[in-house]
């Protein structure tokens, strides 16, 4: 073996029912003493009791998908204006999103309260989006210091939204398979993650109270995004944010509907990948293969599958395709064309049947 592993320090505390006390532990702990609480209004409910045991001197509600750029300048000037010492994000990734754009420019530590599968809360990776264009990038600054993971706090996330966000840490793990920092570290946890979420997200499906279930999904989510921030973006995730920004598509549909056909389209020049997803799939699907075991996880779950279902016109195909041939990594598994990719493309915006 020959590689470096980079692991980005946090803390992680699995809370389920306790977010509130959690919260104002890894708040004392770090220091702060004025909370910049950022929680869209849909989160209201999930935020307050949080609200009630920290020093909040501002609570910033305005929460866009995708992280516009006008919308982030706004969040930073509401800090500054408040005099935060420390950000708390209760919501998904658009929320942590949020909060990360604060402090890539302030420095301030972000305890993060996830309430979807994103993943966004144990990256170091943030994004914003100026009209058309999602920009990506690496910076210290916005790994949340302290993650809370609460259970209790997904039990009403509605069905659909499960199910795509789940589908988004799964691709997390399986493009942390072969993107460009991989390693045999990050291979490994994402290969757990495949097998948490595989477990998880079924039982969530049948029962959204379940706590079992859903700490599974969290721990998932959690593995897949740790592997990810060590691995870096590969191609599922180029695809994604391209076509997220451009189109201003869902996130974690479109994660959900592009996920099978990159992934057919890769493991055929991937075999150990293949291998190591097959076989986290396999432990709760009796089906041989990779693509197999999704397709067979994606039934339970009836999952996202046609672009066009989002709102993506077809002729955004050929206007996609530039940007992402530009941003696909050279190291991909199987040699990227654009007759490949747009056969690709095509196949995800109509739903067709994955090959």
């Amino acid at each position: 073996m020959k590689f470096t592993h980079e692991t980005l320090p946090q803390r992680v505390v699995f809370a389920a029912g306790e977010s509130p006390a959690a919260v104002a532990a890894e708040v004392e702990a770090l220091g702060g003493s004025k909370v910049m609480l950022i929680a869209s209004d849909r989160e209201r409910e999930l935020a307050d009791p949080i609200a009630k045991e920290v020093p909040v001197v501002l609570r910033h509600e305005e929460v866009v998908m995708h992280v516009p750029v006008e919308v982030a300048a706004r969040a930073l000037q509401a800090a500054a204006g408040a005099g935060a010492d420390i950000l708390v994000s209760v919501g998904g990734g658009s929320t942590t999103g949020l909060a990360k754009a604060v402090a890539l420019t302030t420095g301030l530590p972000i305890v993060a309260v996830p309430t979807t599968y994103a993943g966004s809360e144990a990256t170091n990776v943030w994004g914003l989006t100026e009209g058309e264009t999602k920009t990506t990038g690496v910076d210290a600054r916005v790994l949340p210091a302290s993650v809370v993971y609460d259970a209790g706090l997904l039990t009403t996330l509605p069905g659909e939204m499960t199910v795509a966000s789940g589908l988004n840490a799964m691709a997390h793990c399986v493009d942390s398979m072969w993107a460009p920092r991989t390693d045999p570290i990050d291979r490994a946890l994402a290969q757990e993650g495949i097998r948490a979420l595989a477990t998880g997200l079924p039982a969530v499906a049948e029962d959204s109270t379940s706590v079992e279930g859903i700490e599974q999904t969290l721990y998932g989510a959690y593995l897949a995004a740790v592997a990810f921030a060590s691995a870096g973006s590969g191609m599922h995730h180029k695809i994604c944010h391209v076509l997220g920004g451009m189109f201003n598509l869902p996130h974690a549909q479109t994660h959900a509907v592009v996920l099978p056909y990159v992934l057919a389209f890769n493991t055929p020049h991937a075999p150990e990948a293949e291998a190591r997803i097959a076989q986290a799939f396999g432990t709760v699907f009796p089906t041989e293969g990779a693509s197999a075991g999704l397709a067979a996880l994606r039934q339970v779950l009836d999952a996202p599958r046609a672009l066009r279902d989002y709102g993506m016109p077809e002729d955004g195909i050929a206007k996609a395709l530039g940007p992402i041939m530009k941003a696909i990594p050279a190291n991909n598994p199987t040699h990227v064309t654009y007759a490949n990719l747009t056969v690709l493309l095509q196949a995800a915006w109509a739903g067709e049947p994955v090959n």
